[in-house]
C-alpha cells in the first residue's frame, strides 16, 4: 500500500458530513478515499511502454528494436497514396510512437 492518505481523509469527511450516521458516512469516505489512493479516477495512465507493445524492464535494444519496427510501418511517408483519413490515423500514430519513445529515453537518462 503505497498511499494512505485519502483513506484517513475519507473518513474523517465521511464521518463528519453524516451525521446522523456517521459509521455510514465513514465507510463511504474510506471507500472513496481508497479510491483515490490507487488512482481509480484517472482516465488515462500515460505508459509510454504500452505504446511500443513493450513492459517496463524491456532493455534498451527491445526499446529501440520497438521503435524502428513500429515507425516504420506507421510513418506518415510510407502513408503517401493512402486515404486522407488513413493518413490522418498514421500521423497520429507515429506522434504516440515518437513521444513515447522520447519519454522512455528521458526516463532512462535520469537513472
Amino acid at each position: 500500500m503505497k498511499r494512505w492518505y485519502g483513506k484517513l481523509l475519507g473518513f474523517f469527511a465521511g464521518a463528519a458530513l453524516f451525521r446522523t450516521n456517521p459509521l455510514f458516512g465513514a465507510l463511504v469516505g474510506l471507500l472513496i478515499g481508497h479510491a483515490f489512493d490507487i488512482d481509480w479516477f484517472r482516465l488515462r495512465r500515460d505508459n509510454p511502454y504500452a505504446a511500443l507493445g513493450l513492459t517496463s524492464d524491456a532493455s534498451d535494444a527491445e526499446v529501440d528494436q520497438a521503435y524502428r519496427r513500429l515507425i516504420s510501418q506507421y510513418h506518415p511517408d510510407r502513408m503517401a497514396g493512402a486515404a486522407a483519413e488513413l493518413r490522418q490515423q498514421a500521423e497520429a500514430r507515429a506522434r504516440e510512437i515518437n513521444q513515447a519513445y522520447d519519454r522512455i529515453k528521458t526516463l532512462r537518462q535520469r537513472r
